[in-house]
């Protein structure tokens, strides 16, 4: 009986976390309130704050939702990807452009609303961490003795971001994008 309460409770904040994604989408962070996602969840207030204790947890969620699923589809990307340095790089440099393209308006929607909640500079520390070193140990485990060391890979985050943000606004193409993150990604790249 307790496995099946605690699936259906897990469902129940999976569903939540969903409908807030679209409530984000659709209005921005600005129009999720507990109340609004209540209602579009088809829940009571009580169920929502069952699950998050503000809409800062709310937010949160989505952050680290996104977060789990991007790591998900880079760890994916990189294991179908050859073991050399520029396999290995055009996969980082495709996922990271696409994200931006899929979910960029929205994540800056959320990082907006949580500007400075420690919360949230705390999850987005931890998650850039563990993004640039899934990056570095893709580079340095491909053939051809490559080390992208920490200063670098800050520099590739940095560049990667402005240009998925410059192809997610239409200023330049998403495959311009990416093959300009694979050229700054090889360049930061010590072989």
């Amino acid at each position: 009986m307790t496995v099946q309460r605690r699936m259906m409770r897990e469902d129940r904040r999976a569903q939540l976390v969903e409908v807030a994604l679209a409530i984000v989408s659709t209005d921005g962070a600005d129009g999720l309130t507990l109340g609004r996602l209540a209602e579009r969840a088809g829940v009571s207030k009580p169920v929502v704050y069952d699950h998050f204790e503000s809409r800062s947890a709310i937010l949160l969620s989505l952050f680290r939702d996104f977060d789990r699923r991007q790591t998900e589809k880079l760890v994916a990307a990189l294991a179908e990807a050859r073991p050399t340095v520029e396999d290995q790089a055009n996969a980082i440099a495709s996922c990271h452009v696409r994200c931006v393209l899929e979910h960029g308006a929205e994540l800056s929607s959320i990082g907006a609303a949580l500007t400075g909640s420690p919360d949230l500079a705390e999850v987005r520390r931890r998650s850039e961490r563990n993004y640039l070193e899934l990056c570095r140990r893709a580079i340095d485990s491909a053939a051809g003795r490559a080390v992208l060391d920490e200063p670098g890979a800050v520099a590739f985050l940095g560049a990667a971001d402005a240009v998925s943000i410059a192809a997610a606004e239409g200023t330049i193409d998403p495959r311009s994008a990416e093959r300009a993150t694979v050229r700054v990604l090889l360049a930061l790249t010590e072989r």
